[in-house]
């Protein structure tokens, strides 16, 4: 079975989306595409809350999102359970993303790299796998907190 992913933008990353639903889909990606579809504006959080919620409940293994920076659609999708969102701008980024942190969501910032760079990122963090060991520990102690919180539990 191929890796499910899916993805969204705003406005400012549709062009790029729709390209990466092309080269992932040439490369054997299961890929659904959450919008948004057109230049019109829209609010990314929005966007943000659709893929975040389908790897959160697990119709997707991995989500990439796509607005100006990749800040904010970073900060709205690590409010779902299990989600490990990061924005990306570089490939040093993007393989310590998966192998450090096994991050589920890359945002990208569409305003600040070209669309050629962004296929290759997006290419190397899928391939790129979780190292586990002392990582695992580290991330684990992450989806601890977060079990802690959402049982109303801040200290």
């Amino acid at each position: 079975m191929s890796m499910r992913i899916c993805l969204g933008s705003d406005h400012r990353g549709v062009r790029i989306k729709a390209r990466l639903v092309q080269t992932l889909t040439s490369n054997g990606f299961d890929v659904s595409d959450e919008g948004t579809c057109t230049d019109e504006a829209v609010d990314y959080p929005d966007v943000a809350q659709q893929v975040a919620r389908k790897v959160s409940c697990g119709e997707a293994d991995r989500g990439i999102l796509i607005c100006g920076t990749g800040i904010g659609m970073s900060i709205a999708a690590n409010k779902f359970t299990g989600v490990r969102a990061a924005p990306c701008y570089d490939e040093v980024m993007v393989e310590m993303s998966r192998r450090h942190n096994d991050v589920n969501v890359l945002c990208l910032p569409g305003d600040l790299i070209g669309e050629r760079p962004i296929d290759d990122l997006v290419l190397m963090w899928l391939a790129t796998k979780f190292d586990g060991g002392r990582h695992e520990n580290r991330v684990n102690k992450i989806v601890m907190l977060e079990q802690s919180m959402s049982n109303g539990k801040s200290n």
